[in-house]
């Protein structure tokens, strides 16, 4: 049984966990958890611009900027045809992330959530097919339905742009 983070004490011990859980996941795990961390950094950071809390705002959009930079760097451009539309989503939303940084502009942030929370369940949808389909070693899923962002000829033949693991972005 995994424990909770109010089971495992002081902040060392949690620390540790949680770089024990990303060294140890799977590439599909690690991507959902780059994902589900971008989605908490763009709804905190709408939630301080709102706030007028530029100081954190701006802490958090950069920490979502650098997980789309990793996303973005580890993305495989020519192993499939929605490769490219995948990038230029990602290189919108960081240029949007930038601008609402430098704007103080809710609204942006907001763009940025709605466009990318569609792919995080996307991907997460991906992933849950990995793991129910083989438990041991996992399999290229099949796209599920919602999969708007990618064209039909990418559907259903992945070879998925998992991260490559390395860099401190902090998924906890």
């Amino acid at each position: 049984m995994t424990p909770t983070f109010s089971q495992l004490g002081n902040t060392a011990q949690r620390n540790q966990y949680l770089t024990d859980s990303v060294l140890s996941a799977p590439p599909a795990r690690l991507l959902t958890m780059l994902y589900d961390r971008l989605l908490l950094d763009l709804t905190r950071a709408e939630a301080d611009q709102n706030a007028a809390n530029w100081s954190m705002a701006s802490v958090h959009l950069l920490h979502a900027q650098a997980i789309l930079t990793e996303l973005s760097s580890s993305l495989k451009v020519d192993a499939w045809d929605g490769a490219s539309g995948l990038l230029g989503i990602y290189n919108y939303a960081s240029t949007a992330l930038i601008n609402a940084n430098i704007q103080r502009d809710a609204g942006l942030t907001r763009e940025a959530i709605d466009l990318l929370e569609p792919l995080r369940q996307t991907w997460h949808e991906a992933a849950a097919s990995i793991s129910a389909a083989t438990p041991a070693a996992p399999a290229a899923p099949a796209a599920p339905a919602s999969v708007a962002a990618f064209p039909a000829s990418a559907r259903g033949t992945w070879d998925a742009p998992f991260p490559s693991g390395g860099g401190t972005l902090g998924v906890a």
